[in-house]
């Protein structure tokens, strides 16, 4: 098996036989003589913001400079490490700049990131300056030493303390600056992943900081659930109280014209507009009930999927054990149930199908089974990819087994907790029509 290529340098050191051959040893070259560029300009621009603060000016900025900083250390650290650098740093809850430098200098990551701009200014580039000049300079003075002879002609001083005076002591110390090369890029290599080390512990987010974002997104997410849930739900509302009563309306008038008028074309065409007119109030009843039954309002999810199993064409045993659970989880809980049956109906060509629903452990669980002939796949349209979808948001999981020729299970866990926990559960068994 062909081993994996190193992401770090780290894991580039560990294979010496291969080290030199790869790019890694040129990468931390430029890590480090882009801290030493990096270095310098910083140190200028906290000397400026130094003076200025005399003048109470610079002070508030002082701080902000190592923000700028980190962002780019992140993306330097790129050179030597190829897992992506966090950015540490919160997204401002209002608009405009004020906000921004309000939450900044709160964060301790800003102050982090201050703390390593004042440690790279003053010491880390000079210490990466002679680093550099130790494991690249002398090796190249040293492989030089034949042009400086040749440019003197009498004798060439190498490295202010090794003098050349003839050809094979030029290509001497020319040999041994090659020699030198490849023995320096090691511990090169090393301080510069040291360098990404430390620059990392210092400008990507802590664990804590983690978790309290882990926290602000699962919170979004939920609120991002609850909206969709309440916007589902004003969509029913206004299809049950405003066009089903205007089709309702509309059906009512359509019949008593059909009987007011005399036999003949007028009243042939009032019957099929009609009929036509009952069978889309029919239809949208449908389809106001997929959206948010009143039944699982009522009654709750067990309730809802015995009733979504007895609508199905194919026949449906059902097994459900559920107390009430909260509204976002029996609406996830029962939109996959539902949408597991109709996959059942429109594609499996199954003669039977079994829906099971429990509580157990904090854990909601269904299953739908059917004996049909198996094959489902998400890239043909079965509408998996939206079920997963739909249990994302609550931190659910789906999973499904269906080798061709069936059988299919389709098992959907949402983590929840019962709202009423002492209370007993809700327990339906029945077994569909034959």
């Amino acid at each position: 098996m062909q081993p994996r290529s190193p992401r770090t340098v780290w894991q580039a050191l560990a294979r010496p036989h291969v080290f030199l051959r790869t790019a890694w040893p040129w990468r931390a070259v430029g890590y480090l003589a882009s801290g030493v560029v990096g270095g310098a300009v910083a140190l200028a621009v906290l000397l400026v913001l130094l003076g200025f603060s005399v003048l109470l000016v610079g002070l508030p900025l002082l701080p902000l400079a190592g923000v700028a900083l980190g962002g780019v250390e992140r993306w330097r650290l790129r050179l030597v490490d190829g897992e992506p650098a966090v950015d540490p740093h919160r997204v401002p809850e209002a608009p405009g700049l004020g906000a921004w430098v309000r939450l900044r200098i709160r964060e301790q990551a800003t102050w982090r990131e201050f703390g390593y701009a004042l440690l790279h200014a003053t010491v880390l580039w000079p210490l990466d300056l002679v680093v550099l000049v130790v494991g690249l300079g002398l090796p190249a003075a040293l492989m030089s030493a034949p042009i400086q002879f040749a440019l003197d002609g009498q004798e060439a001083k190498v490295v202010k303390a090794y003098l050349v005076t003839s050809y094979p002591q030029a290509c001497g110390a020319a040999l041994l600056g090659l020699v030198l090369l490849p023995l320096l890029l090691l511990p090169l290599t090393a301080l510069a992943g040291a360098r990404a080390a430390l620059a990392r512990a210092l400008l990507a987010p802590r664990e804590a900081e983690l978790r309290d974002r882990i926290g602000e997104v699962t919170a979004s997410r939920a609120r991002l659930a609850a909206a969709f849930e309440a916007e589902r739900r004003r969509i029913e509302r206004d299809l049950h109280d405003g066009a089903q009563q205007r089709l309702v309306a509309l059906t009512m008038t359509l019949g008593l014209a059909r009987y007011d008028a005399p036999p003949g074309p007028l009243a042939d065409q009032l019957a099929r507009a009609h009929a036509e007119a009952g069978q889309v109030l029919t239809e949208l009843r449908e389809l106001i009930h997929g959206i948010h039954p009143q039944v699982l309002a009522d009654y709750g999810l067990g309730a809802a999927l015995a009733d979504a199993a007895d609508r199905a064409s194919t026949p449906v045993d059902t097994e459900v054990e559920l107390p009430r659970l909260p509204a976002p989880v029996e609406s996830a809980g029962y939109f996959v149930g539902r949408e597991a049956l109709a996959n059942v109906d429109r594609h499996s060509g199954a003669a039977r199908a079994r829906l099971t629903a429990r509580h157990r452990d904090g854990t909601l669980v269904v299953t739908v089974e059917d004996d049909g002939r198996g094959g489902a796949d998400s890239a043909r349209g079965s509408g998996i990819t939206g079920l997963a979808d739909r249990l994302a948001v609550l931190d659910g999981t789906l999973t499904i087994t269906s080798p061709p020729g069936g059988p299919t299970l389709l098992r959907a866990e949402i983590p929840c907790s019962a709202l009423c926990e002492s209370s007993s559960p809700r327990t339906a068994s029945s077994s569909a029509r034959d």
